[in-house]
């Protein structure tokens, strides 16, 4: 089985990928920071969970597009499409400069959906897959500071409703996990117990899926 987690970051990102890593599932990890990568895959190693990192930045969208064109190319049976990235630039509507929002919205919204539509084919054509995405409450409610983050995330929440009714016919489910409140170990919104959420949501049976769960 496999997962490639898209914006894997040591929170939320680590958290999904030592949980389904420990389930037997092989890691795919995209992010900006190669370094980064090389000490996930090596601590994802530490727990015998096979890894492999792609650095690309998600806002160069010919790059990120050519990269995922090439993964769905090399993982037709992908199981888990888990989209995790996030551009966070604080500033109220008024402020916020057009080339910050153009990247935040690049990263927040347009690469969920560009990666949705790299590996949907493959996944219609089996009949089977899922597609994740992590959420934010400022798609719910918007500070005036969090403009763009706000935009992005509702952007995304929306792609995932669509994508889960789209979807379900073809026996792929679709599912976000809203995350109200600030990350935190030992907290409700600690990474382990909002990872635990998308592998419960992994294997609910056909009948009862969920599109959205809210922490």
């Amino acid at each position: 089985m496999k997962l490639l987690l898209i914006g894997i970051g040591p929170g939320i990102g680590m958290s999904i990928a030592r949980l389904f890593g420990r389930q037997g599932f092989e890691i795919l990890m995209i992010a900006r920071d190669a370094d980064k990568l090389r000490q996930f895959e090596w601590e994802l190693a530490e727990f015998g969970i096979r890894s492999q990192g792609y650095a690309v930045d998600i806002a160069d969208e010919t790059s990120f597009s050519a990269l995922l064109a090439q993964l769905a190319t090399e993982h037709p049976d992908l199981d888990v499409l888990h989209y995790n990235a996030s551009a966070f630039n604080p500033a109220p509507p008024s402020a916020i400069a057009l080339p910050t929002f153009h990247r935040d919205f690049q990263i927040n919204t347009v690469g969920a959906l560009i990666a949705v539509q790299a590996f949907f084919p493959a996944m219609k054509q089996r009949g089977t897959g899922a597609m994740f995405f992590t959420g934010g409450g400022s798609a719910l409610q918007a500070p005036p500071e969090l403009a763009s983050l706000s935009i992005g995330k509702a952007g995304m929440r929306n792609l995932a409703l669509c994508l889960a009714d789209e979807c379900a016919p073809f026996g792929i489910r679709v599912a976000t996990v809203t995350v109200c409140g600030m990350v935190q170990p030992g907290t409700k919104h600690d990474p382990d117990i909002i990872a635990g959420e998308f592998w419960r949501l992994f294997q609910l049976p056909e009948g009862a899926w969920e599109r959205e769960v809210m922490i």
